[in-house]
């Protein structure tokens, strides 16, 4: 084998295992966290999940979280929070992390609001 290949052979090694590492060393929180902003759905006939919208249940749309997820999401301004379930897919506007059903926004007191700004955490 030439010095050439040896070194690129080297290199690639060293940079795979330096990918490796700290994932392997970095200890799992349990915990997720986003922040942005917040709308809330009133109207909906059919979820992604398959079930029926019930504009009284604790529920939200997230682009990517699984359905069945549990979500404190908090309004920083007024320190109200709730804890809604994952059961749809959305917001599909730009700008926006999270949309809540009627019953969350009215925990959250957004429904004056409309859009407000949040912040969630995964539990």
């Amino acid at each position: 084998m030439t010095v050439s290949r040896l070194a690129t052979a080297l290199a690639a090694m060293l940079f795979a295992v330096g990918c490796l590492i700290p994932n392997a060393m970095a200890a799992p929180t349990g915990t997720r966290s986003f922040s942005g902003m917040a709308a809330y759905y009133s109207e909906s006939s059919r979820l992604a999940s398959g079930g029926k919208f019930n504009p009284n249940a604790l529920t939200a749309a997230h682009r990517t979280l699984p359905f069945g997820t549990r979500v404190r999401v908090t309004d920083p301004k007024s320190g109200r929070s709730v804890i809604v379930t994952i059961n749809d897919r959305g917001p599909f506007n730009r700008g926006r992390v999270i949309d809540v059903s009627l019953s969350a926004a009215r925990a959250l007191g957004m429904i004056g609001r409309g859009i407000i700004y949040v912040r969630a955490e995964v539990l």
